[in-house]
Order: C-alpha cells, then sequence, then structure tokens
C-alpha cells in the first residue's frame, strides 16, 4: 500500500464508476452526478490503495475512517462501497434514492454497511471526522508501539468548507496536532448558484496552514481530470505529517462529460440522456449500456476483500501481542472494549432539605461515573467549572496527552456537539457542556445525533431566568420547547440532585442521544435517592401520596419547589393536590395507557408550571404557567415573582 501502481484495471474500474454514478441519477431522475463522477479516481485510489478496511467485517475495530462530509455525492461512496464488496449490488445502486433502498439521497449511519456517519448537512462530517480521530488517539493512550496506524479520511467540497462548524473543529484539529486526520478538499470551484467566484475567493490553504495543518496543493491535469500520482504521493506523504494534512485536490465537476463538465448544471441534476450517451462514447464506453459492469475490473477491485482480511489477521496478532508487552496503556484500550457498567459507580446522594445546584450535582455525579470506565469522556465549551463537567485530577487533552479525561473544545459551541458525535460513533460516551440558551448553536449536530441514535449526551446547565442577571441573551425561553420536538431525543430536567444522579444512569442505560438541563442556582432537596431512580426512569411520577386528587400540578426543575409549595398551602385548606414531577416528556410518554392514567387521572384540573415557553404542555394540562417572552437582567427571585412563576400563580390557577 506505499508503492504506487495504477494498471489498465484500475483506469477501467473509475470508468465504469463514472458511468454508474450518471446513469444512477439519471434513472431516478434527480441527484448529484458531477461530483461523483469527478471524484470517482481520488475515492476509488482512497479505498484501494491507501484505506485499512475489511469489507468482510465492516465493523472491524482496526479499520481506518473513510467520512463522505460532501453527503449529496453519495454515490461517491456507494460506488465504492460495491466495488470492494461490502454487500451493496448493481440492483442497489439502480434503487439509488428510492424508497427502503441502501442507497439513500444522503448516506445514514446503521442503514447502509460502510457508512460511518450520516452526512448531508455540509460542514458536519469534517467535524465528525476530527471526533473520530481524537478518538483514535485517545484509545492509543500513551502506546507507542500500537494503534499508531489507525487514521481518519475525510472528503470534503467548497460547501462544508464555508460552513462555520468545519472552521471551528478544523482549527481545534490543528491545536491537537491530529496527525491521523487528512481532510481531501475537492476544490472544483463550483457550487448550486454557480461558480464559487459569486461567494468563496477566500485562501483555503493560508486559513489552514494558520489553523496548524500540513497542506499539500494538488493541481488537476491538463484535460482537467484529477492527477491520480500527484494526490497518491500526497496521501503518501500525509502519513508522515506531524499535523492534520489538508490536501486541496483540483477536481472538474461532471469530467469528461463533453458539454455539462465544469458546469453547475452538473451539480444538482441528472445529465440528460444525449450527454450520458455521449460521455460514454468519450469513456470508450456502449453509448447504449446503462449500468455497464466491466467484469474484470470489478474482480479486480474485490482483491481489497483478502487485503482487508489480511490486514484484520495482522491487527489480532498485533493486539495479542500487545497484551502480554507490560505496555500500560493496553489495559486502558481493554477497558474501552467493554460495555460500559455503570452499576459500579458509588453515586453521591443529598438528604431531603439540603440545597445544591443541579449543575453541581451533575458535577458530583460526572465525578463518581468517570471513576468507573475511560469509555465516558467529555468537556466543555471553555465552560467547565460553570457546568460541572471539569473531572479533578483527569487530566486535560493536549497535543501530546490524548489520554486525558476534559477535552477543552474552547469556544465552539457546534463543533463541540459535532466531533461529540464522531467519538460515539467510535464507540464511546462523550458529554459536552455548555449555556442552555446556546444549545442553539449547535442544534444541527443534536439533531443528527438523535438520527443516528448515537449516545452523546449535552450538558446545558444555566436553563431559565435562575440565572437571573446576565439577563435575557443568557436565559433561555423557547429552548427546551424546541429540544423536545426532535424525534429519539430525551431532554431531562432534573428538580434535585437525587433526581439529576438517576437522570445520568438512565441515561447512560438508554445509549440514546439526550441533553440534561441544570440549574445554576441551589435547588432544594425534595426526593429520596430511590424515588428518584425509581421514577425518574418513568418520566412522571407523583412526588406526594395523594389519592383521588382534586387537582394535579405538574413540574419540572426549579419549578418543582414552588409546585409544592402551592400543594402545601392547598392541601391545608382542605384540598387534595399532586405534585408529579416530570424530569424527561419523552420517557413519560413511553409509559403504558394505563401508568399514564394513573398519574394523570382524566377530569382532574392540571396545571403545567415550567420557567420556559408553555407550548407542549397543553396535551397534559389545562392551565401552563410559563413564559413566552424574552427575561430580563435582575435578581432570579424578583424574576420569578414578576413573570408569575410561583406558588400564588398556581394556587390561583387550581382554585
Amino acid at each position: 500500500m506505499t508503492t504506487f501502481e495504477w494498471t489498465e484495471l484500475d483506469q477501467r474500474a473509475v470508468t465504469m464508476s463514472r458511468a454508474l454514478a450518471a446513469d444512477a441519477v439519471q434513472k431516478v431522475g434527480n441527484g448529484h452526478p458531477g461530483t461523483a463522477m469527478a471524484l470517482a479516481p481520488a475515492a476509488y485510489l482512497i479505498f484501494q490503495k491507501h484505506l485499512r478496511h475489511s469489507p468482510s467485517n465492516p465493523h472491524w475495530d482496526g479499520r481506518d475512517r473513510f467520512v463522505l462530509s460532501i453527503g449529496h455525492s453519495s454515490l461517491t461512496l456507494y460506488i465504492q462501497l460495491f466495488l470492494s464488496g461490502y454487500g451493496l449490488t448493481i440492483d442497489d445502486l439502480k434503487a439509488f434514492r428510492t424508497a427502503g433502498s441502501l442507497t439513500p439521497g444522503h448516506p445514514e449511519y446503521g442503514h447502509t454497511d460502510g457508512v460511518e456517519t450520516t452526512t448531508g448537512p455540509l460542514g458536519q462530517g469534517v467535524a465528525n471526522a476530527v471526533g473520530l480521530a481524537m478518538a483514535q488517539k485517545y484509545a492509543q493512550g500513551e502506546s507507542k508501539n500500537f494503534l499508531k496506524d489507525q487514521r481518519v479520511y475525510v472528503l470534503a467540497g467548497d460547501g462544508c468548507l464555508q460552513e462555520g462548524v468545519s472552521a471551528e473543529a478544523s482549527s481545534l484539529a490543528g491545536h491537537l496536532k491530529l496527525n491521523n486526520l487528512v481532510l481531501i478538499y475537492d476544490d472544483n470551484k463550483i457550487s448550486i448558484d454557480g461558480s464559487t467566484d459569486l461567494s468563496f475567493t477566500e485562501d483555503v490553504s493560508a486559513r489552514y496552514r494558520a489553523y496548524g495543518w500540513n497542506v499539500v496543493e494538488v493541481a488537476k491535469k491538463n484535460d482537467g481530470d484529477i492527477d491520480i500520482v500527484a494526490l497518491d504521493a500526497a496521501l503518501t506523504a500525509s502519513k508522515k505529517s506531524a499535523t492534520p494534512t489538508l490536501i486541496r485536490m483540483q477536481s472538474t465537476i461532471a469530467w469528461p462529460a463533453p458539454t455539462l463538465k465544469g458546469s453547475a448544471k452538473s451539480h444538482g441534476s441528472a445529465l440528460g440522456v444525449d450527454e450520458i450517451k455521449a460521455t460514454k462514447e468519450v469513456l470508450g464506453l456502449d453509448p447504449n449500456v446503462d449500468f455497464f459492469i466491466d467484469e474484470a475490473a470489478l474482480a479486480h477491485a474485490r482483491k481489497v476483500e483478502i487485503r482487508g482480511t489480511q490486514l484484520e489477521a495482522q491487527w489480532n496478532a498485533d493486539i495479542e501481542k500487545w497484551s502480554t508487552s507490560g505496555d500500560v496503556a493496553f489495559a486502558r484500550y481493554q477497558d474501552l472494549t467493554q460495555a460500559l457498567d455503570i452499576s459500579k459507580a458509588t453515586l453521591p446522594t443529598w438528604e431531603k432539605g439540603s440545597k445544591v445546584a443541579t449543575r453541581k450535582a451533575s458535577g458530583s455525579v460526572l465525578k463518581a461515573l468517570n471513576a468507573v470506565s475511560p469509555l465516558l469522556w467529555g468537556g466543555s465549551a471553555d465552560l467547565s467549572e460553570s457546568n460541572g463537567t471539569f473531572i479533578e485530577d483527569g487530566g486535560s487533552v493536549t497535543a501530546t496527552t490524548m489520554f486525558a479525561r476534559n477535552i477543552h473544545y474552547g469556544i465552539r459551541e457546534h463543533a463541540m456537539g459535532a466531533i461529540m458525535n464522531g467519538i460515539a460513533l467510535s464507540g464511546m460516551r462523550p458529554y459536552g457542556g455548555t449555556f442552555l440558551v446556546f444549545s442553539d448553536y449547535m442544534r444541527g449536530a443534536v439533531r443528527l445525533a438523535a438520527l443516528m441514535n448515537l449516545p452523546s449526551t449535552f450538558v446545558w446547565t444555566h436553563d431559565s431566568i435562575g440565572l437571573g442577571e446576565d439577563g435575557p441573551t443568557h436565559q433561555p425561553i423557547e429552548h427546551l420547547a424546541s429540544l423536545r420536538l426532535i424525534p429519539n431525543f430525551s431532554v431531562v430536567r432534573p428538580c434535585d440532585g437525587n433526581e439529576t444522579a438517576a437522570a445520568w444512569l438512565e441515561i447512560l442505560h438508554r445509549e440514546k442521544a439526550a441533553g440534561i438541563a441544570l440549574s445554576r442556582q441551589d435547588l432544594p432537596t425534595v426526593t429520596t435517592s430511590e424515588q428518584a431512580r425509581a421514577g425518574i426512569a418513568r418520566g412522571g411520577y407523583a412526588l406526594n401520596e395523594v389519592s383521588n386528587p382534586d387537582g394535579i400540578v405538574i413540574a419540572t426543575g426549579s419549578e418543582v419547589e414552588v409546585a409544592l409549595a402551592a400543594a402545601e398551602t392547598l392541601n391545608a385548606s382542605g384540598m387534595k393536590i399532586r405534585v408529579v414531577s416530570m424530569p424527561c416528556v419523552e420517557w413519560f410518554e413511553e409509559q403504558d395507557l394505563a401508568y399514564q392514567t394513573e398519574i394523570l387521572p382524566a377530569n382532574v384540573k392540571t396545571v403545567a408550571i415550567e420557567a420556559g415557553a408553555t407550548a407542549g404542555w397543553y396535551k397534559f394540562a389545562d392551565v401552563v404557567i410559563g413564559i413566552d417572552h424574552f427575561g430580563a437582567s435582575a435578581d432570579p427571585k424578583l424574576l420569578f415573582k414578576e413573570f408569575g412563576i410561583t406558588a400564588d400563580a398556581v394556587v390561583a390557577a387550581l382554585k
């Protein structure tokens, strides 16, 4: 894999790939043929000559990772998976972008073997790749003799590098000197609107050099095709770089289509029957044959399966040798291959009546959980003390020390979310913290975590107007409601320390994407540890023993205290008021109807209270007390009073 050899069969495989890309889009009538046609030689070179992978075992731990950040060019990946023997067939390519196929419009993680991450929103793949590279370095730890060959290759386009998330992630990658990361930038100077000269004329190479990357420029050949010899040399040289590598590779979109190459018209539309026939003639293929398979070239490409099996066998032998080497890093690696056993953790508990901010309680819980397994790994967007995510004695991730428990993401919320997803894709359990109001900055990554069913945990503190004097720019209002709208995503807002501990246990047990919203201010402990653990698993539960209630108050987080105060007043007057803590709406809605009806019986007046937007609570309550306007800079107690988030308001509603 170090000596470059490009045979006639390799060239024929590339020629076949280009025709298949054009035919697949033409058959379905929509898609993105131009980039897939242009990138065919680059993708083939990576999969055949550089990528360490085993098509017969797509989940092999020792594999390199290939990330197609330009997800709209999904055929670039699908065709290489077909050629390499990942199980995709010619019929799958014919079914491109159709219902139920293994070849959807954008690659989907968990749907098609060989797809390492779901890509589509541009730039996310670049940041995912940074997370994957960090995870490789973390697993390697201090070992200098093992796991050192794992690499991440990411193929990106102009759109990826215009998106801010890639800039944030690339900056961090340069800072950490992730020399196992190679970003191939397809510099074709075309976007949907036309030439990139309309909006994107910066010197990308200079920018990446400023990030601290090794930059190699590969000019296209005189005929407009990718210079495969120069690209191979750049990829080979990247393996000796001390920093991440950007390969700025020129290409001509839709090459070698006679009239549409280099045109924006080939970006997102089928080329048309006549243009495809003319292209096939240029390629030396029969213009009247669609989905042509060159059997000899396909058999040649499939030999990568044999090489992959050999690489996997060597990897296993190396791991066995490592296990007897006495290297302390092996024990860490072994821990990373085991499932997370949170039952070993000794979690803190809080006595009723004591007070603690749930962000501080979360920090104590995280410290206990981190002691159990190195799989749990995380940090913050420059707010580790405020978020409670800093692990004392855990060390800090740096360019020279990757096996450490604290990641300093800097003020890069969007990149943090997408990098966390990359770490989760490696099999680890990442968490990352910022203020809840800044969940807006990372929403794209949060949505993709839910879409991919990844166990990324987003720690969001300063969860309401309770943060006080920082004012409306920092006070989340609509955020809880909007985050609850994301499918397959759990939003957990615990009311005290014991619920916070129980929330972490449940989040880790479920192994799905979740956000935990935590208070800045101290909150009274109103549950026992046992009550919280039993109740939070159900999403919502009764805090007080009241049968046949006259009224019900549902609350989350800091408003549970308010609900209990209102219930105490009303119960003293002869009414029977049940208080329901509902830290997670999504988990409550998973329960059977019998349990839901038991907790929230029909025909009982119900009030919901939460210091946030009221949308969403009306499905449970007759009256909702909340905030549907921006906050203000003032003492938090004054804000709760002025905005009507009070026990008196609950009492009035129930009376």
